[in-house]
């Protein structure tokens, strides 16, 4: 699975100037883990590309995701990222693989959102509220927040999705999981407070579907009367 990777890395990096020779181990052992999502990508015909920044990157996301010209990019940034090692380190072994399958998970729901059109838009029937008062400034900042916040619950739960069909026994201690992460520094209301998703999808049942897509946008859309205002 080791020369697996690198080998697919080294063929699809081609807009990084990351050769597979020059990959740390802590890159390696993230891009071990996201393969099986990868592969599904690849399988499903979706445009993603992987890039590993060459760069150090202190403070970034270990892993994105962007989309330009059409195709979404699953962005690495691990050069003199503490954050890259830490993540790894506090995930028990017996559910890192699955883990880093869920984080990539989730960046393909991003993907999906995008490529749907549907970025950052809410579902009809559905209408953005805000509260009164506010200048233009915060009122922005207030609707970008929540805007980005729903999108991370979706996101999460496609994650969460992912785990229920690839994952189902160890479907609990993820969802422990996901949900210590998310409460970690928390403030609540910022786009990474997605516990009332995430507490909906406690069941893993709720989230049984073919398609991981549909089975998250079904619970997601549940799940937005209680978290708009």
């Amino acid at each position: 699975m080791w020369k697996l990777v690198a080998g697919f890395v080294a063929a699809v990096l081609a807009s990084s100037s990351c050769l597979a020779s020059d990959l740390t181990q802590t890159e390696m052992r993230w891009l071990k883990g996201v393969w099986p999502v990868v592969a599904f990508a690849k399988e499903s015909k979706l445009p993603l590309d992987i890039i590993v920044q060459p760069q150090a990157a202190p403070g970034a996301a270990p892993l994105a995701l962007g989309f330009i010209d059409g195709r979404c990019k699953l962005v690495l940034s691990m050069r003199d990222n503490a954050e890259a090692r830490a993540t790894l380190d506090r995930v028990d072994p017996d559910l890192l693989d699955a883990a880093l399958e869920l984080m990539a998970a989730h960046e393909l729901g991003h993907c999906q959102r995008y490529l749907e059109g549907s970025w950052l838009s809410l579902p009809a029937g559905f209408a953005p509220s805000e509260p009164v008062g506010l200048s233009d400034d915060l009122r922005e900042a207030y609707v970008t927040m929540r805007s980005m916040r729903r999108e991370e619950g979706y996101a999460d739960l496609v994650g969460l999705a992912w785990t229920q069909q690839h994952h189902r026994h160890k479907y609990d201690k993820l969802h422990n999981w996901l949900m210590a992460e998310r409460s970690r520094d928390l403030i609540p209301g910022t786009h990474h407070d997605t516990l009332a998703w995430i507490e909906m999808a406690r069941d893993g049942n709720a989230l049984i579907h073919p398609s991981i897509f549909a089975a998250a946008a079904a619970l997601w859309g549940k799940g937005l009367a209680a978290t708009e205002p």
